[in-house]
Order: C-alpha cells, then sequence, then structure tokens
C-alpha cells in the first residue's frame, strides 16, 4: 500500500530503513569523534595549522584516487558486504590510532607526527569504496517511490545530527577521559554499525553495462554527469564553494589561539555547524522545497560564503558559534537540494558510479578544502585566509548565476 506523502515521517514506517539510519548514524558519529580527536591530538603535538591542512589531504588523496574503481565495485558487485567490509577497515583505522595516542612521545619525534597519516589515508581508501556503495544501496530499501524524497530528506537529517553530535562527544571526552579512551570510544561504535549493516538484507544488482570494457565502465558516470547540465552545475558550485570555505578545519586553532578556549568549546564549535543543518533538515522533512530550488541553492551558497566571513572576523566565542550556526542552515538546505537532485536523476544502475563522481566533486572537496585552509593559513596568516575564502565562495556563485541559466529555473 503506499504511504501518504503528506506524512512526514512515511519513511520512518520501512523497518529497513530504520536499520541503515541506526547503522549509519553510529558510523558517521564515530568518524566525527575520530575527525575531532585527530584534529585536537595532532595540534597538540605540532602545534603547526599546515598539519591540519595536511590530515586533510591525507584522507582526500586516496579517496580521489580510487573513487571510481569503487563506483564501478558499487555497480558490479554486492553492496552490502562492500559497506561490511570498508566500515570494517575504517574500524581497524580507528584501533590502530587508538594504540597510538599510547605512545605520545614516540608521536612527536616524528615530522609533523607523520604515523597518524597512516590510518588516515586508509580511512580514505575505505571512504573511496563506502561512499558509493552506501549511496546505491539505500534507495533500494525505499520500494514506495511516492515516500522517496521524504527518506532524503530523513537521510540527510539523521547524517546531520550524527555530524553534531560526534565532535560535541569529542570534544566533551577529550577532558575527561583523554586521546586514547576516545579513539576507543570510536572504534566500539565502529563495531556496532558494522553489525547494523550486516543485518540489511541483500538487495538485487541491476546491471545494464554488458557492452562495456571495465574503463567505460569505470568512467561511464564521469561522462554521465558532464552530459547532465543541472547535476555538473550543482556538483561545481558545492566543489568549489566547499573547496574555498574549508575554515572549519582551523577549528583547533582558532579555539587555542583566537578565542583562547579549551576542548569542551572547540567541540561545540564543531557541533555548532551541524546543529543548524539538523534543525534545517528537520524543517524541510515537514515543509519540503519545490518551487525555485535552484535560486535557493546559489542563495544559500552565498551566505555560507559570507558566515565563513563573519567566522574568520569574530573575537567572540557566542559570535563563532552564531556564524558557524548559520553556515550549518545554509549548508544543510544545499545537502537535501543537492541529495534530491542526484538521487532522483540517477538511473538505479548508475548510482554508484555517479556517487563516485558526486564524492570527487564534493566528499573529499572537505578535506581539500582543510588543506587549502591550512596551506593559505600558513601564507596569508590565519583570519586572511578565512576572509578571502568566504570571499572566493561568494565570486563562485555568481559566476554560476551568470553561467547557468537552467539553475535559475530548476524546481524539485
Amino acid at each position: 500500500m503506499t504511504i501518504s506523502t503528506h506524512d512526514p515521517y512515511a519513511a520512518w514506517r520501512v523497518p529497513e530503513f530504520r536499520l541503515y539510519i541506526y547503522a549509519r548514524f553510529l558510523l558517521t558519529l564515530s568518524t566525527q569523534i575520530q575527525e575531532v580527536t585527530v584534529g585536537w591530538q595532532m595540534y597538540e603535538i605540532t602545534g603547526d595549522m599546515f598539519s591540519l591542512g595536511l590530515l586533510g589531504l591525507a584522507e582526500a588523496l586516496p579517496a580521489i584516487a580510487v573513487a571510481l574503481i569503487g563506483g564501478y565495485f558499487a555497480d558490479n558487485y554486492n553492496r552490502k558486504w562492500i559497506i561490511v567490509g570498508m566500515t570494517a577497515l575504517l574500524a581497524a583505522c580507528s584501533f590502530s590510532l587508538y594504540f597510538m595516542a599510547g605512545r605520545p612521545e614516540w608521536l612527536a619525534s616524528f615530522p609533523y607526527a607523520f604515523p597518524i597519516y597512516v590510518p588516515i589515508f586508509m580511512s580514505g581508501i575505505a571512504r573511496g569504496f563506502l561512499g558509493p556503495a552506501i549511496f546505491s544501496f539505500w534507495p533500494q530499501i525505499i520500494e514506495d517511490k511516492s515516500i522517496f524524497s521524504n527518506a532524503v530528506t530523513w537521510n540527510s537529517t539523521m547524517w546531520q545530527i550524527s555530524r553534531t553530535c560526534g565532535p560535541a562527544i569529542g570534544g566533551l571526552l577529550i577532558a575527561p577521559i583523554g586521546i586514547q579512551n576516545t579513539y576507543c570510544i570510536d572504534a566500539i561504535l565502529m563495531t556496532l554499525a558494522i553489525l547494523a549493516f550486516a543485518r540489511i538484507s541483500n538487495k538485487t544488482r541491476i546491471v545494464q553495462n554488458l557492452g562495456l570494457n571495465i574503463w567505460q565502465n569505470i568512467t561511464s558516470g564521469v561522462k554521465f554527469v558532464f552530459g547532465h547540465p543541472i547535476l555538473l552545475s550543482t556538483l561545481s558550485l558545492d566543489l568549489f564553494a566547499v573547496l574555498f570555505g574549508g575554515a572549519i578545519a582551523l577549528l583547533p586553532v582558532f579555539a587555542k589561539d583566537i578565542l583562547h578556549t579549551g576542548a569542551f568549546e572547540f567541540g561545540l564549535l564543531k557541533a555548532a555547524t551541524g546543529i543548524g543543518s539538523v534543525l534545517i533538515a528537520y524543517f524541510l522533512a515537514h515543509y519540503p522545497i519545490k518551487k525555485n530550488a535552484g535560486l535557493i541553492l546559489l542563495a544559500v551558497v552565498a551566505g555560507f560564503g559570507c558566515c565563513m566571513i563573519g567566522f574568520g572576523l569574530s573575537v567572540y566565542i557566542w559570535l563563532s558559534f552564531l556564524m558557524l550556526f548559520l553556515s550549518g542552515v545554509f549548508d544543510g538546505i544545499s545537502v537535501v537540494i543537492r541529495g534530491t537532485l542526484i538521487q532522483t536523476h540517477t538511473p538505479l544502475e548508475m548510482k554508484g558510479r555517479v556517487s563516485a563522481v558526486n564524492n570527487i566533486f564534493i566528499g573529499s572537496s572537505n578535506e581539500i578544502g582543510a588543506f587549502e585552509s591550512g596551506a593559505a593559513a600558513k601564507i596569508m596568516g590565519l583570519v586572511p585566509s578565512v576572509i578571502f575564502g568566504g570571499c572566493m565562495s561568494i565570486a563562485v556563485v555568481v559566476a554560476t548565476y551568470v553561467k547557468v541559466k537552467p539553475l535559475r529555473k530548476l524546481d524539485l
């Protein structure tokens, strides 16, 4: 029986969707705890802003390198067990960080605490396979396509909640229990995510690429996106906005050197964007965007850039929190619009490969943006680099508005 599209909780009535949400919530929560912990640990050991940028690069490069291959695997092999296997690899990386955290003097003996980059690099490889598999697997759970948009919104909402809770939990745990025990909790949550994913039933693969060789199969996702003006412009817009607006990676520096706060306040600042994203996603679940989606997308990306400028200029923790909160609101709207567009404009048999392209454009742009922010801060100084990034994000919006006319008229 078709569930009413007016029911804001329609997707939650699908049992396997609830199980998937639980698993992905744990996965994202653990990775966010790890991110905030490793950033704090790295700056504590090195005291160097550039090391924070290198962390992002160490994860982004392998993720980009294997992304297209990951998309090919997601569309041609068992998606569920790819997810389970790659989550297990992430758990192994978490446990390795746990053991290394017990030897801080040994880590400090290496330039830029080099051993930490090894599990981060392996995490990037796991992400390159995991992203396309998850993206193409979960839509098969929703058999009633009339509630698909509702499922996209709730998927985004719960992801944002986990992104919000993770940094806050990480910041709250570092001070009382230490870095090593925080990594331990991260690894345990990752293990629970593995068990939850394993309980979801296998889904039928849809393969319609029998006339293609492996290379054509792998690159077909790139051709699909570049042949679809709306998808290409949407992904490009977010790519450059996130690339130049990656000031979040410099939060440990702002927390310690500008705002003069500790790990707890750092965790709250890290959670601010997620709080904004969660609230707006919950609102959109009840009042979805249907008209003028393209113009709204351009406006919220410009608003994100303005928030980055405000954050860079702030010397008050309440104002910094507010700017990050509003940036999360704008980013949350962008995520829902982009997620709905990609899912609804991509055939099921192509979802893994198109997701791989999306991960190259968007997923890894956070880490590349972190590297850009770290490098720019090293060259230009901390505050000027953040202001520059915000201005560039706004410039990208203006250029997209002028060049891509179909986006102005886009509805959902």
